[in-house]
């Protein structure tokens, strides 16, 4: 498969400033915010899921995994091509299907976004909880939810370079466990061992398509914050082709060495750090363990960024309160926009569980999926501007990636379709009562 990367690294002048927005955010800091917004948690804890759905297969069926979301990834590198404004699919299908197709993919992706800061603030005090019992319990899970939350909103009111440079900070120390656990791994890793490992909860087809697909999400957030790039229309293409590749190898490399070290691997809680116990002893187990919550806390950091620029991007298009498109005078982020998302999430963590607000991002996040894929070819004939990356084979990748989310809304439960469906159909409510925008804008 050839993508035009000449075209991503080919000199370009930097997009010029407009009033508003400061575009302060480098090519490799955007690099870094996305491959922190898609390792998560779930790395921690997907060797043991797959392994129990696909048993030796399921190294193999991440890579496969990879090589599948490359396709929805190689789909929004060539739409944010197009773009040098925040918005992302909302703005990609809003361009090639009208405002009321443009509005439920914005609200379902935004909606995507809150769920996620509240089941990943639970999850961050659960994980918390193996070394500081009492995060799980009373004020000290109050304390475990709110106190990072409010500490990623006020670093993301500061500014959006303080906010990526955090990102690319957690990213860089979630990142380095999985290293050394790779690294020092490999020369304990039995391949006898990986090759025995079977399924113990196999027929589950369904689930397995969704855990190791899911765990690739989060991808889609990274053009969200454009308007703060330097050079979005080049860059995000770049950060998103470059974050695939390193991820997939990751994971790949993560799943091997879990079964080749790890016995009865499936069966596993925490699966890298009793893993990492066994070949690097106590310390490793903790290192792991630590990384599992410096894993959540770094992709509720980009969460935290992202969904207030689709809030924005909504409401400055007369879907919501005018005040939600307010920058801040000094550091020119949009902060009542992040404080309401902020407000909005803190009452679901603490009134929800960790596995129904994921479902509830996992299910929103097909429409933003499936509406990207279907806009490619659309944008393709309606605007004019040459996209800095265009795929090839016409209609072909763009299909394919549809196909997928199909596979995707095939694989969920009849439940959850319904919870989203309930979902589109609330945002149709909030479209009907839709406000004249303040500052029309439809060009690229």
């Amino acid at each position: 498969m050839i993508v035009s990367l000449a075209l991503i690294d080919s000199p370009s002048s930097p997009v010029p400033p407009r009033p508003g927005f400061r575009r302060a955010v480098s090519r490799w800091e955007i690099v870094g915010f996305s491959v922190n917004d898609v390792i998560g948690s779930g790395v921690y804890l997907l060797p043991a899921a797959a392994a129990g759905y696909l048993g030796y297969l399921s190294v193999g069926a991440v890579v496969l995994a990879g090589f599948a979301v490359l396709l929805l990834v190689l789909c929004f590198a060539e739409a944010g091509s197009y773009f040098d404004r925040p918005g992302s699919a909302y703005l990609y299908t809003r361009e090639a299907f009208g405002e009321l197709v443009g509005f439920e993919v914005g609200w379902m992706t935004w909606l995507a976004r809150v769920s996620s800061v509240a089941s990943l603030s639970v999850g961050f005090a659960r994980a918390l909880g193996y070394v500081w019992p009492a995060a799980n319990l009373g004020y000290g899970r109050a304390l475990s939810i709110s106190l990072p939350v409010l500490a990623l909103t006020a670093i993301n009111v500061v500014g959006v370079k303080s906010g990526v440079r955090t990102a690319v900070f957690l990213a860089i120390t979630k990142t380095l466990p999985l290293l050394i656990f790779i690294g020092a791994g490999i020369f304990f890793a039995s391949p006898s061992l990986a090759r025995s490992v079977q399924a113990t909860n196999p027929g589950h087809l369904g689930d397995a398509v969704l855990l190791l697909l899911f765990a690739y999400a989060g991808f889609e957030n990274t053009a969200a914050p454009a308007g703060e790039f330097k050079n979005p229309r080049r860059d995000v293409p770049f950060a998103l082709i470059v974050q695939i590749v390193l991820v997939t190898l990751i994971y790949t490399a993560v799943q091997w060495v879990a079964l080749g070290t790890l016995p009865g691997v499936a069966s596993s809680q925490t699966p890298l750090a009793d893993a990492a116990q066994r070949f690097l002893g106590h310390g490793g187990g903790l290192l792991m363990t630590v990384g599992g919550a410096i894993s959540i806390l770094g992709t509720n950091s980009n969460t935290v960024l992202s969904g207030p620029r689709y809030l924005w991007a909504l409401a400055r298009d007369g879907f919501g309160p005018r005040i939600l498109t307010d920058l801040h005078p000094k550091y020119r982020t949009p902060w009542i926009a992040v404080l309401a998302q902020t407000a909005i999430a803190l009452p679901l963590a603490f009134t929800g569980s960790f596995e129904a607000l994921a479902t509830l991002s996992a299910v929103a996040r097909l429409a933003t999926y499936f509406g990207t894929a279907l806009a490619v070819p659309v944008l393709r004939h309606k605007l004019t501007k040459e996209p800095a990356v265009r795929l090839p084979g016409g209609w072909t990748i763009p299909i394919a990636a549809a196909i997928l989310c199909v596979v995707f809304a095939a694989s969920a439960e009849v439940r959850n379709l319904i919870a989203g469906a309930i979902a589109l159909a609330a945002g149709g409510v909030i479209y009907a009562f839709r406000r004249r925008p303040a500052t029309p804008d439809t060009a690229p």
